[in-house]
């Protein structure tokens, strides 16, 4: 069990009788009356955010969460095709359960899935990867002003904006978690 005033961001509790992640917990003690924590919870199998005011002494069932190495082999009708590293089972996964990680995903890439009681709840890329641009727009002769940038289309169909001298045919590293540019590869 764990109480409200213990919550951080990325803890996985039950909450309701369904599982919520933790996005944000602040714990306030106002001059008047008693503390209190402010928090937000996505509810991971609706998406839902709440906004809850909880008691520091609230209690919760803290979920345990397997993390598997998967490698990402395909996307066809059924879904997206992930093997397990250790065991080689197949897994397909529908669209819509993976998110915006799709526009990070390279054939044979090894990504983190999160399971709980043997269901996936979310999968989680690298912190980087590097990617080729397939369509840019050829930067300028003349422009110069200090970090300009210019969209350019990725091979997964995701589009960043990068320095104008990136050309087409480059590869280039991005975060994954802001989805942002971040350097030449």
């Amino acid at each position: 069990m764990i109480n409200a005033k213990q919550l951080k961001t990325g803890t996985i509790i039950k909450y309701n009788g369904q599982l919520h992640a933790v996005i944000e917990a602040q714990h306030h003690k106002p001059g008047k009356g008693g503390a209190f924590v402010r928090s937000k919870i996505r509810n991971l199998s609706t998406g839902a955010i709440i906004s809850e005011t909880l008691r520091p002494d609230d209690t919760f069932e803290e979920a345990y969460i397997e993390q598997k190495q998967m490698q990402y082999l395909y996307n066809d009708d059924m879904g997206y095709c992930f093997m397990d590293e250790s065991t080689y089972e197949q897994l397909h996964i529908p669209e819509e359960k993976i998110g915006d990680v799709v526009e990070y995903l390279k054939d044979n890439m090894t990504v983190t899935a999160n399971l709980y009681e043997g269901e996936l709840l979310t999968i989680i890329p690298p912190i980087h990867v590097v990617l080729k641009i397939v369509e840019t727009e050829p930067g300028l002769r003349g422009n110069t002003v200090s970090g300009a940038t210019k969209p350019a289309t990725l091979e997964t169909g995701k589009i960043v904006k990068v320095p104008l001298f990136i050309d087409k045919g480059e590869l280039v590293k991005i975060d994954t978690r802001t989805g942002e540019y971040i350097e030449r590869a």
